[in-house]
């Protein structure tokens, strides 16, 4: 049985709760992707030649939560989660493996990251905005960008996840 909670989002909803809720039905099938696998399954780079693995994949979004929420949107000056010099990748990079990285660790610092991301939507309308590359960039627009991202690399987590154990279909 799942612990993760994943309701479908609504048929039938304004706009705000469509956009939140697909966020959140991804972010939740990213989580269940990860369920019940262990520091070395979720470490593995599954789909050679590729070292894309589940625990980077969790750490990438956790820093792709805080570039688009807290430093995008809120203005916040948010420092790299992950070391800089270890990921070439930049700002929101977090795919490379880290010795001693755990995915227990990884999904407690990406929960943290969702929860300060609601935190700065809260009361806040989808027409505000923040600023990117120079211009401004809608919460809406920003939205839908993350529900982008989540979805692409939920196919690598599927990928990822049935090259480990079989599991597919979650």
């Amino acid at each position: 049985m799942s612990t993760v909670d994943r309701p479908l989002p609504p048929l039938n909803a304004d706009e705000r709760t469509t956009l939140e809720s697909w966020l959140d039905f991804h972010r939740a099938t990213l989580a269940l992707k990860c369920e019940g696998l262990d520091d070395r399954q979720a470490a593995l780079a599954s789909a050679p030649p590729s070292g894309l693995t589940l625990t980077g994949l969790v750490r990438h979004m956790a820093e792709v939560e805080r570039n688009w929420y807290r430093r995008v949107f809120a203005g916040e000056d948010a420092p790299p989660i992950h070391d800089p010099a270890a990921d070439p990748d930049g700002p929101d990079g977090g795919f490379e493996p880290v010795e001693g990285a755990t995915l227990g660790q990884a999904l407690a610092t990406w929960r943290a990251e969702i929860d300060r991301a609601r935190a700065c939507c809260a009361g806040r309308a989808l027409t505000d905005t923040g600023r990117f590359q120079g211009q401004d960039v809608s919460l809406r627009w920003i939205h839908v960008h993350m529900i982008e991202e989540y979805a692409r690399h939920n196919g690598h987590a599927d990928l990822l996840r049935e090259r480990i154990d079989g599991t597919t279909g979650v």
